[in-house]
């Protein structure tokens, strides 16, 4: 476990900006899908490389050793042993201590926005579950609110939430693009997604960067739908410019954390996304060469942290002096 411990808490320096790299080259759901994915491979395997550490520091006291029964004629191979893993203990508990308070604090502001945007709209608040849960149509609520402003409100009933000043900025037609983007955001549950990756940036700074890309992708995903339902690409484009715009005169108050909204995230570059003549082409080579290098790297991560894992429980049997098994 001397070296495989610490791969997981390496890779995500060189697996994230991958993840970025490859995204662009893949349509917008599959871009968003591996965003997640990998953030949340790379965020548990962080916090189990940052568990296996504070172990094997606590093996060392001798409370726990005597808890663990540790026989007095071995005690823990060498390679566990000695003051070298005193400082990486404690700063790895350290770290999970402050993982776990920015988890905690991540979660506080989620649900409050959350259960705020509920009352809001005249829902009344209601449980963790029912408010992640997807259950029934999404329906329409308008506020009387001046400001522009419209996002997709997740929860048990699903809501599309939209003020008047947002629905007068647009005309018919974008006011029915808007509310069809907002509904694809809602069927694909984009919400968990964002979850996802706001508990993963917790878990290793290099994680943080991929929320932004995470958002954007989920944007042209819900671009890209409702360009399907509507049946008109520069129907969508034109919504989402001018919601944007009407959103920049008149801000309207912060939206909750986990609620998309069709005027989010770098809107001129959505809007070339939609109006160009065809999906943009990439060089295979260049696709398949970053895709083999993040898969090698998120299964370089699983299989350290599975190593890291076993070395240490040969480490504890070896320590209760019983002789470890011998692979056959």
């Amino acid at each position: 476990m001397t070296w495989a411990v610490w791969i997981p808490l390496l890779l995500p320096l060189l697996a994230a900006p991958l993840a970025r790299r490859l995204t662009e080259q893949l349509a917008p759901r599959a871009a968003a899908l591996t965003l997640a994915s990998t953030a949340v491979v790379l965020g548990t395997a962080a916090l189990g490389s940052l568990g296996l550490l504070t172990v094997t520091g606590l093996l060392h006291l001798p409370y726990v050793g005597a808890l663990a029964h540790f026989s007095p004629a071995h005690g823990l191979p060498d390679a566990l042993s000695g003051t070298q893993w005193a400082p990486a203990a404690a700063a790895a508990a350290l770290a999970l201590l402050v993982i776990g308070a920015l988890a905690a604090r991540t979660a506080h502001h989620q649900l409050a926005d959350l259960r705020r945007a509920r009352r809001a709209t005249g829902g009344a608040p209601t449980g963790l579950r029912d408010r992640l849960r997807r259950t029934g149509p999404a329906a329409l609520t308008v506020l009387d609110d001046d400001r522009a402003d419209a996002y997709a409100l997740p929860g048990r009933p699903p809501r599309i939430v939209a003020t008047t000043g947002m629905l007068a900025a647009l005309s018919a037609p974008e006011r029915a693009a808007l509310l069809a983007h907002e509904r694809a955001h809602l069927a694909g549950r984009h919400h968990l997604l964002l979850a996802a990756a706001e508990y993963a940036a917790a878990c290793h700074p290099a994680l943080r960067p991929l929320r932004g890309s995470l958002g954007y992708h989920l944007e042209r995903w819900a671009d890209e739908c409702a360009a399907a339902e509507v049946g008109d690409r520069a129907l969508i484009a034109r919504a989402i410019g001018r919601a944007a715009l009407a959103a920049a005169r008149a801000p309207a108050a912060p939206r909750p954390r986990l609620a998309p909204a069709a005027a989010g995230g770098p809107v001129p570059r959505r809007v070339r996304a939609l109006l160009a003549p065809g999906p943009p082409r990439h060089r295979r080579a260049s696709r398949a060469l970053a895709a083999l290098a993040l898969a090698g790297c998120l299964a370089g991560t699983a299989v350290t942290i599975a190593e890291a894992g076993h070395d240490l429980h040969r480490a504890v049997e070896t320590a209760q002096g019983e002789r470890p098994a011998q692979h056959r």
